[in-house]
């Protein structure tokens, strides 16, 4: 389940994904099969080659793309999530969420 975002945060980032920028989206998030992780960031990409080049530098391996619906992506967790964003420009992302106290080390 996501929360933490709004309508136009998601409509930018799937015009985005679907522009074939690396676009991402970070919201609140609860899954049993992550416990401890209460955040995601999803780095998506139409552009398959683009989007798997820009995962290698963080050690993502093309199998983890998420194929659903017509926004492809990857989920990014912990460190992952933090260095991705910051690499990215996006300490906002970092700073609403308040990653870098649970991430840190």
């Amino acid at each position: 389940m996501a929360f933490g975002i709004n309508r136009s945060e998601l409509k930018a980032w799937k015009e985005a994904v679907s522009a074939g920028e690396i676009a991402f989206l970070t919201h609140y998030w609860l899954d049993d099969r992550f416990p401890g992780c209460k955040t995601v960031t999803k780095a998506g990409c139409t552009d398959l080659a683009k989007l798997i080049e820009w995962g290698k530098r963080y050690g993502l391996k093309p199998e983890w793309i998420d194929h659903r619906e017509d926004y492809p992506h990857f989920d990014l967790f912990g460190k992952i999530e933090v260095q991705a964003l910051l690499d990215a420009g996006l300490a906002e992302q970092v700073n609403r969420f308040n990653l870098m106290d649970k991430h840190e080390g």
